[in-house]
């Protein structure tokens, strides 16, 4: 029961990372506040903990939209009183070479994936400084670090989740939040799955090359972030501060000879 008595807002929470994440915060004591866009993913989310014998409510909010988000935050205060641990996981893919994206497209992961981490901080670090005392967790990706191709919006976006976190935390450090980032390598979530399906001729191929980019030889579980993300929550982390964590099967630092 590592968050026993602590509440957690995360944010995407209707699948994949998010899904694994508030179930597995859930598991281990926390109060889990899920947002997600799609209410249907929200609340299949908060179903399966509530069956689990787990405590969750679901809150819709756009991580884009500035009234959404503030709304979606004054009620999380009003219900819980407080949230202990933000983890921004919302986020989008994009594909394409900078010269390919349209702007409309380069905006969108623009706002999704950065302005979808600011709003929900903006509007809850006040609270959490009262308190002094917090934890907030960005979703990064390993591509802040290396060159990937065909992933200029995508890798643009991260890295600047990358550096906001390192900003963030030197500014909130005095009232005892901690800030840090997660930089996932690959990891195989239902979205993954359905690109790969519907963007390939040959998916298996596609997987095949994947896995080979990653020391690991396999792609990561959704699972595998959520643990991560339940370490930097937890107070055993209370000495990493700005930090990028990388569960990424060794993409950044290894090389298959």
């Amino acid at each position: 029961m590592r968050l026993k008595g602590k509440v957690a807002l995360i944010t995407g929470a209707g699948s994949g990372i998010g899904r694994a994440t508030a179930t597995l915060f859930a598991r281990e004591g926390a109060h889990v506040l899920v947002n997600d866009v799609d209410a249907i993913g929200g609340e299949e989310t908060v179903a399966s903990i509530i069956k689990q014998g787990g405590e969750a409510a679901y809150l819709q909010a756009d991580v884009t939209d500035p009234d959404a988000v503030a709304s979606m935050a004054a009620e999380a205060i009003r219900r819980a009183g407080r949230v202990d641990v933000l983890f921004n996981n919302a986020g989008i893919s994009g594909v394409g070479m900078l010269h390919e994206i349209e702007p409309d497209a380069w905006d969108r992961v623009m706002r999704v994936n950065v302005r979808g981490i600011y709003l929900p901080s903006k509007h809850l670090l006040p609270h959490m400084m009262a308190r002094r005392s917090g934890v907030i967790i960005n979703m990064s990706s390993c591509v802040a670090e290396i060159g990937l191709a065909r992933r200029a919006s995508y890798a643009a976006s991260k890295g600047a989740v990358l550096a906001l976190t390192k900003a963030m935390q030197v500014d909130y450090a005095p009232y005892d939040i901690r800030v840090n980032a997660i930089l996932p390598g690959t990891i195989l979530t239902p979205f993954v799955d359905r690109y790969l399906k519907t963007s390939y001729e040959d998916p298996d191929a596609a997987i095949a090359s994947l896995k080979a980019r990653q020391l690991s030889g396999e792609l990561g579980r959704p699972e595998d972030v959520a643990q991560a993300a339940l370490f930097l929550a937890s107070d055993e982390a209370r000495f990493m501060m700005g930090s990028p964590l990388y569960v990424d099967g060794g993409v950044v630092f290894g090389k298959n000879a």
